[in-house]
């Protein structure tokens, strides 16, 4: 099972740079201006949160300053699925540690 796990995830990697052939954002990455364009207007909680919170980000625009757009896209592909699988990782221990 864990074999299978790690090709998909492989393959979900591999696939990475298909998100360069489109200029539209990714599902859920959209800033307010984006917002303004498609609907008219922007959402009251997307413009109170945009004025709230101001991020920094480990990889801003998946690149990496100096590197090839596809590199950027697979080192990010890489940090974030390291990132998730050792929270998830994380999240196992301490369940199991509870449960015993």
């Amino acid at each position: 099972m864990k074999k299978k796990l790690f090709i998909l995830l492989g393959v979900l990697i591999a696939l990475v740079p298909l998100g360069l052939l489109t200029d539209a954002p990714a599902w859920g990455e959209w800033e307010s201006s984006y917002f303004k364009e498609v609907l008219g207007f922007v959402p009251q909680g997307i413009e109170k949160v945009e004025s709230t919170i101001h991020l920094k980000y480990l990889l801003p625009d998946y690149s990496l300053p100096g590197a090839n757009d596809v590199v950027g896209y697979y080192i990010s592909a890489v940090v974030g699925a390291v990132l998730i699988f050792a929270l998830y990782y994380l999240i196992y221990v301490m369940v199991k540690r509870k449960k015993a």
